[in-house]
């Protein structure tokens, strides 16, 4: 009997010096994690208050336009050739027609694989998007980087288009230091959102 009670009670103090570590390993944690400085930015702002920026998403916008009506155009030439087939194909003979249906299907190929080309994932415009955009963005980063070593941030959080972060004080919100090291001035505050 005596056995069983001092393994019971044996038991229960194992189980209670496990109990008081978790909690001071999570005290500890707490602690530790609420001593870290933080801060967030709006990429976005940041992004759109910087000329270059601007003038890459427009270049990005005009060859994207460009390439869709060179696209239209070719797809109105194949629907042209389409409505000229229908209206002679009762007068030509069944290898013409034969020559014509693939001449038709063989050009909407082609326009496929260059809209494919254009648009497409690893296309001409992905492509350029990224060679106008990520010096830009390596550029934001950089200052971002330095920003928080400089001022000791443990972490720096992006309000930009986050539907996870709900609130975030304005005291934190670095943007601005952000934009005067990339030599760009700030806008209103109320533009950051």
């Amino acid at each position: 009997w005596d056995v069983v009670r001092v393994s019971m009670l044996w038991g229960w103090r194992v189980s209670f010096l496990k109990r008081i570590l978790l909690a001071s390993i999570f005290m500890m944690w707490v602690g530790v994690a609420t001593a870290q400085k933080y801060a967030c930015v709006n990429t976005e702002y940041i992004l759109t208050s910087i000329p270059d920026y601007e003038q890459a998403q427009k270049t990005l916008d005009k060859l994207s336009i460009d390439w869709q009506k060179e696209i239209e155009t070719k797809f109105q030439e194949i629907d042209n050739l389409y409505k000229k087939y229908q209206t002679e194909a009762a007068l030509l003979p069944e290898d013409l027609k034969t020559k014509r249906q693939n001449e038709i299907i063989n050009k909407e190929k082609e326009v496929k694989e260059l809209q494919r080309k254009r648009f497409g994932s690893g296309g001409d415009l992905e492509k350029k998007r990224e060679e106008l955009m990520k010096p830009i963005q390596d550029k934001v980063y950089n200052a971002i980087e330095k920003t928080a070593q400089t001022k000791n941030y443990a972490f720096v959080l992006d309000k930009a288009g986050s539907a996870t972060l709900l609130y975030v004080d304005p005291k934190h919100d670095i943007s601005d230091d952000i934009l005067q090291q990339l030599g760009y001035g700030t806008q209103s505050k109320g533009a950051k959102k």
